[in-house]
Parts: structure tokens; sequence; C-alpha cells
């Protein structure tokens, strides 16, 4: 399977890409929370044996699992001489400008991460002071600094995967993300694509160094026509236009409608996936707080390289059935029950992932959406959940197919 093809939500999952959690969860600390977008610090073995019930259930479901963090070893084991230009840049992007701490960083990663794997897990899991050789470097921060400070930041979000990069079609979108601190995500795929035999020559929609945010999340594959992305906290209108007329201007691309779903900016809404996610031919899980008319904008090609746009403020089952070609079925969080839902909807139960038409991943302690799943019709199945969920993210969140076939 060389490539990507993903044109739509639902279609047999071939191929997917997972991080599993690493030491990066374990420079979370509660003073460093709210800048690395978390609510809580998940325990790191239980976490580790959750993901690999995951990675273990798809499997045994028929789908190729890779790892982000293989997938960028390989890159540099066949290119050797990419080390010392992406370690220059993940140390940059780190926000190290003085040359002092670029060449202690440096010697330090490569004196005690020689072999590839280790070094690019390293640079997942981030670097405090106290790791560094005890230097006198004659540096003012160096005499004040407590020697638990973190120098270079880990990335405890990289075992959501969804984000960072996002397939469309048979092409990918490697996003510019909403904060500082994902953004740096992105370098893998940067590398990844440009460089690793599976998926070099994937036509690129977006680039990490284009202007405006937008997040894997808040991107959708209705179908091989239509694609949905949210205008969310983390996307921005702008980098949907952008990436809708480099859609739209690649002939090899049959994607002819793009649709923007305008969704409130808060935490419960942060992507579009935490919004409603499809799960069979007819059906999508649904936040209940969305229910009512929400503006959609239609963005078509103008046969002239560039786009129109049509405004339609209506229901979402009547817009969606629309483009999916049949009438849906909106499946709400915790079944429509206000205290249910709010907790379940915290824990991601309407962001699951569909392995197949109506097959559909889900959290363990959603008990009360999964019931409702299974009352409708649809075949879960189940993965542990107690530690996974602290970061606010579902299997949806926490994987990037790079597969799918037909439907």
């Amino acid at each position: 399977m060389q490539g990507v093809n993903v044109k739509s939500e639902i279609g047999n999952l071939k191929k997917v890409i997972l991080h599993r959690p690493g030491d990066e969860l374990l420079n979370l600390t509660p003073n460093t929370l709210e800048e690395l977008l978390f609510d809580d610090i998940p325990f790191l073995p239980v976490a580790q044996e959750e993901h690999d019930a995951f990675a273990k259930i798809l499997r045994d479901e028929g789908v190729e699992v890779v790892y982000l963090e293989d997938l960028m070893a390989e890159v540099l084991d066949a290119h050797p001489e990419l080390r010392e230009k992406f370690l220059d840049q993940w140390i940059f992007e780190a926000g190290i400008r003085t040359d002092t701490y670029k060449e202690i960083i440096k010697d330090y990663i490569n004196s005690n991460y020689a072999g590839t794997k280790d070094m690019v897990m390293k640079t997942m899991a981030g670097i405090n002071l106290q790791e560094l050789p005890q230097e006198n470097t004659h540096l003012l921060v160096d005499m004040v600094s407590d020697r638990s400070k973190l120098v270079c930041a880990p990335m405890p979000n990289l075992y959501f995967t969804r984000d960072p990069f996002a397939m469309i079609g048979n092409g990918v979108s490697i996003n510019r993300m909403y904060s500082q601190t994902r953004n740096r995500e992105t370098i893998y795929g940067d590398y990844i694509f440009k460089y690793h035999p599976d998926f070099v020559g994937t036509p690129e929609y977006y680039h990490r160094d284009m202007t405006f945010h937008i997040e894997g999340g808040d991107i959708l594959n209705i179908n091989e026509h239509v694609l949905a992305i949210g205008i969310s906290q983390r996307t921005e209108p702008d980098a949907i236009d952008a990436i809708a007329r480099n859609i739209f201007n690649d002939e090899t691309s049959p994607i002819d409608t793009i649709l923007a779903f305008n969704i409130p900016v808060s935490r419960a809404f942060m992507h579009l996936d935490t919004v409603f996610t499809q799960i069979d031919r007819d059906k999508f899980t649904i936040h209940p707080g969305i229910m009512g008319p929400l503006t959609v904008f239609e963005i078509t090609p103008d046969g002239k390289g560039g786009t129109k746009i049509r405004e339609r403020n209506e229901e979402l089952s009547g817009v969606l059935s629309e483009y999916v070609g049949e009438k849906v079925t909106l499946i709400p969080c915790g079944g429509g029950d206000r205290i249910a839902a709010e907790r379940e909807q915290w824990n991601d139960g309407s962001n699951t992932l569909c392995i197949a038409p109506g097959t559909v991943v889900v959290f363990e302690r959603n008990d009360v959406t999964n019931k409702v799943l299974e009352e409708k019709g649809i075949k879960l199945v189940v993965i542990p959940s107690a530690e996974l969920s602290r970061g606010r993210g579902g299997p949806r969140c926490m994987s990037m197919p790079a597969w799918r076939e037909a439907l």
C-alpha cells in the first residue's frame, strides 16, 4: 500500500498510523499542564497497556498498524545525512537560540542516543536542565534556573496522531497547528512524506510552513467527492480557503465540494470530530449541544482556479443527508441524557474510530453512549481507557488512517 487512500470515514480500514505514548508523559507536571494542553497527568505504564490493547484490537481486525516513531526512524536510517538537519531543526523549534545551548543539547543527544529510534523518542520526550552536563556556561540563566526546568518541552499530545497531518483522498495536509506546543509535532510528518518510501510523492494540499492554523481533527472525508472541515478553535477559515484551492486545482483529486462547518469555539468543541463522527453509511454520533441549526459554507470550484461559497443555515441532519446520499440518523452522546452526555462527551463518547461500516472502536468508560450505539445496530470494539482518556481524545483522535478500502 504505497501512498495513501482515504476517501471516506467508514471504508474498511487497512492501514493506520499510531504513536505509542512514551516518556513525554513523564515530563508533564501540574505547572506545565495548561501550556502542554493537558487537564491531567496519565499514568504512563497503564496508558501504554491500554494503547497496546488498542493496537492489538486493530491488528486482530486485519488492520496494518505502523508507528509514527518507527516511520521517522526508518527515514533517518535510510538517509543518515538528514540526522543533523533534523536535530538542528528540532532544537530551533524547541526555542533554543543560543549557540552554547544548541551545541550542549546536540552533543548530549548524540552521545546518549546514538540509535536512531532512541534519538527520535528522545526528541518526543523532551529534555530538562538536570539531564544536561553540569557545565559552567557562564550564562546568567543557568545560575538562576531550577534544575528541573524544561529546556526542550515534551510532546505529550503526540499519541493523538489525527492532528499533525491528515489524509485527504490520495493526498495529505501537513498541518500548521494552533499552539506552538503542538506545531513541533508536524516535523515528523514533514520528513515522512518527503522521504519515506511508503509515502513519498503523496500530493500535499497544505504545509506546516503556511500561515494559518488547521488540524486533522477538523478534517472528515465524507466520500470521494465531499470533504468536511470544521471552522473551530484550532482551524482558521483562511486555511480552509487555501486548502480548497489546492485540492480543486489538483487534477488527480475527485473532490468537488468542501463543507466548512462553523462550530462553537470552546474546549468541548475543540475539533469537528468532537461534534460529529460518521460510524455507518447512514449514521453519525453527535455532540448533543449541536443539535440545532448550524452554519455551513459550501465551497466549490469557480472554474477559474478560485472558489465560490454558498452559506447555508440548516439542520445538520439535512445537510449530511444531502451529501451522504441517504437519510442519516444522528445518535447523541449519552443517548440524550444531559448529565450522561456531559460526562461522556468529556471522555470523547462521540469520538469513535470506524474500522468498517457499522463497526467502531469505542472507549470502555462511555457505557451509556455505547449501549445506545448497540441498540442502533452498531458493532462495538471496546478498548480500556482509564488513562488514555485523560488526554481528552478518543479512538479517532488516537489514529490516522492511511488506507481505507472503497465503499
